[in-house]
Formats: C-alpha cells, sequence, structure tokens
C-alpha cells in the first residue's frame, strides 16, 4: 500500500499511544524488514514441519516392522 502513496502524503507511525509522523523511505524500510523477517520466520517453520513429519514416518515404519515381528512371534507360539 505504500507504493501507492505519493510524496504528498503524510505517513505516521503508532509510538505507544501517539502518531508520530515517519519519513516515507523510513516507513518503506521498516515494512520491508518486518516482511523480510516474516518470510524468513515460515521458511523455518515449514523446514521444521518437513522435519517432523520426516520423523514421523521413520517412527510409523518402525512401528510397522516391531508389529510384523510380534504378529510372526504370536505364530510361532
Amino acid at each position: 500500500e505504500l507504493e501507492l502513496l505519493d510524496p504528498t502524503n503524510t505517513i505516521y507511525k503508532l509510538l505507544g499511544p501517539v502518531l508520530v509522523r515517519q519519513e516515507m523511505e523510513e516507513a518503506k524500510t521498516t515494512v520491508g524488514k518486518r516482511l523480510e523477517y516474516i518470510s524468513g520466520e515460515i521458511k523455518r517453520y515449514e523446514q521444521q514441519m518437513q522435519e517432523l513429519e520426516r520423523r514421523s514416518e521413520q517412527q510409523r515404519e518402525a512401528l510397522g516392522r516391531l508389529q510384523q515381528e510380534l504378529q510372526r512371534a504370536q505364530g510361532k507360539a
């Protein structure tokens, strides 16, 4: 939305309960840094989810092997 503004528009940022005037470039820089941070966090969480899914699949496979071994052992008894 900052891209839609022209130089005559006034930008304010909220500091506590007060609105303080802010320069356009400063506002763009701040928003850009926040977007970078948010994108980085999203990537980090996606990587964590992939790792947890991989571990979960390994545990399912191990459980399946143990169940097969148990069934074989019960069949011999």
